[in-house]
Formats: C-alpha cells, sequence, structure tokens
C-alpha cells in the first residue's frame, strides 16, 4: 500500500522502502510513466544489504496527489518531505529516465541533505545551449515533447492532454499495449531487457499502477521536462554519476554527454550495446560507485 506522506502544502504523496532499516538511504525517483513500483529490480534490496531504499510516487501517479503546473525543481520539496517522513537527514539519489532531472534537483537545491547523485538514461533541460535537444530522439517522445511544448505555447493547448488520456484509458485496460506499442522504436539492445521476466513483470506493474487513477502524472512529467527547470545544473557541487547507453533513443546519450559538460566533476559512464531499458539492470554499478564516494557508509 505504501506510506501515505503529507507535503507542507497539505499534499498527499505516496512512498515506499526496502532494504535494511539501518542502511544508508537512498532516494530512488521512477520514469516517466511510472511509480515507486518500478525502481527497484526484485531481489535487489536483499542483495545490497548496506542500503535503505526510499522512494515515491510523482504528484498525478497512483494515489499521490497532483499538482498542476509542478516543475522540475519541485521535487526537492517533495523529497524532503518524503526524507522527513523516514526520519532521513541525510541521502543519495538516483533517478532513471525521467526520475533523473528530478534526482539532479535535489542535488542542485538540498546540497546539505544529498550526499550523491547517479543520474541514468536522463534528459538535458529543454534550454540547453548547443544542444538540438530532439536530435536522435524515438519518434515517439519526439511527439509527446512537441505536444507538450504546443501546449506551453498556446499552439496546441489540448493536444497532450488529449493524447496522453487515450493512451493511458487503453493501456489501465491492457498494460501490455504501451510496450507493444514501443516495441517497434526500441533498440535492438533493449529487446532482451524488457523481455527479461522480472523487467517485464516491474514494467507492467509500475505503469498499472501510474495510470490507475488518472494520466495527470504523465500529463505533468512531459510538461515540466520542457519548461524551465527552476535550478541550474551547473550549481550541483555533490558528486554526481551520468550512466548511458550508446544505443538509446528515448533519452540521447547527447543530453547526458551536454550534462557532463556543466556539472562539475561529473562522472560520465557511457555504455555500449546498450539502449534506454538497460538502465533497469544498472543499479548495482551504481551501488558501488555510491560507496566508492562514500555516499554507502
Amino acid at each position: 500500500m505504501g506510506l501515505p506522506v503529507r507535503t507542507d502544502d497539505g499534499r498527499l504523496l505516496v512512498a515506499e522502502e526496502w532494504g535494511n532499516p539501518s542502511g544508508t538511504p537512498v532516494l530512488l525517483f521512477h520514469g516517466t510513466p511510472g511509480t515507486r513500483l518500478g525502481t527497484l529490480l526484485p531481489g535487489l534490496a536483499e542483495q545490497h544489504p548496506g542500503f535503505r531504499f526510499l522512494a515515491y510516487d510523482r504528484p498525478g501517479y497512483g494515489e499521490s496527489r497532483r499538482s498542476p503546473g509542478r516543475r522540475v525543481s519541485d521535487a526537492a520539496r517533495d523529497a524532503e518531505a518524503v526524507a522527513d517522513a523516514f526520519g532521513v537527514e541525510r541521502f543519495a539519489v538516483v533517478g532513471r529516465s525521467g526520475g533523473g532531472p528530478h534526482a539532479l534537483a535535489c542535488a542542485a537545491l538540498l546540497p546539505d541533505r544529498v550526499r550523491a547523485a547517479a543520474v541514468l538514461v536522463g534528459l538535458a533541460p529543454p534550454d540547453a545551449a548547443d544542444l538540438d535537444w530532439y536530435a536522435g530522439m524515438t519518434p515517439f517522445n519526439v511527439r509527446e515533447y512537441g505536444l507538450a511544448r504546443a501546449h506551453l505555447d498556446g499552439r496546441d493547448p489540448g493536444g497532450l492532454e488529449r493524447d496522453l488520456a487515450a493512451r493511458a484509458d487503453t493501456i489501465r485496460r491492457d498494460p501490455v499495449r504501451l510496450l507493444d506499442d514501443l516495441r517497434a522504436e526500441l533498440s535492438p539492445h533493449d529487446l532482451p531487457v524488457v523481455e527479461d521476466p522480472r523487467v517485464r513483470a516491474v514494467l507492467l506493474r509500475t505503469y498499472q499502477e501510474a495510470l490507475r487513477v488518472s494520466h495527470h502524472g504523465w500529463l505533468d512529467d512531459c510538461l515540466a521536462f520542457v519548461r524551465p527547470w527552476g535550478f541550474d545544473v551547473a550549481s550541483v557541487t555533490t558528486p554526481v554519476l551520468l550512466w548511458h547507453g550508446l544505443d538509446d533513443a528515448f533519452s540521447p546519450v547527447s543530453h547526458t554527454r551536454w550534462l557532463a559538460g556543466r556539472i562539475p566533476g561529473a562522472e560520465l559512464v557511457l555504455v555500449p550495446d546498450a539502449g534506454h531499458f538497460a538502465a533497469q539492470w544498472a543499479l548495482p554499478d551504481v551501488l558501488r560507485w555510491l560507496d566508492g564516494q562514500g555516499a554507502g557508509r
């Protein structure tokens, strides 16, 4: 069921924890669309007993109350509320895909609480200088983010809402549909990942939970990614790991390269023969990195 968490403005978030209650806290940020249920593959908590894992559903997903107009930077306030609810003072953050920008927000805006940050197959800000934001991106995402920009600038204020509401209704009835829709655009290296029984079960469960109540989390994520994030990635001073598969077409590797050039001291890991969903298998490597930063102690 998860733990209900109240934010300082009275909203409800749904959070959960796994692992060793005395371990080093790591706050996990889910992808888009997603929920806390998609952040950790089965058995990983038991395999890494030195860590305590926390995650929450971003506003609008599952039972977490929507926050219309939210920005990426708002994740810092929600992360603080979750950490406080679990009695955690300092923690590391790990964000995969759509969770990446939100993890960076915490690193930038909560420097006294965030020990280290890892971003897996993340995105760069929409105003990233000298970056062709759409280059190398799958048509599925180009269309969604294009509709998000058209929503914000008034060219088509209802297009994204209609599109995602219809998609969510279909996926709510049959969560396999989203994977089927994406299959044609998956990298050949992604296919074995999404066909892995553990990964597939986690993806289907999180898609179903994410959209069970509404499509608003998905909508608000897309809008947040293409409006100003509310912080400068260059202001991040905590240790940062940037991980990306070289064959990722959902979040192009150029985004992570751009981040690596702007975040002081960021460690860049580019993995050949890996696509977007390979990040599902990367958490053990990230936890070893956290240990190396002293964030696992």
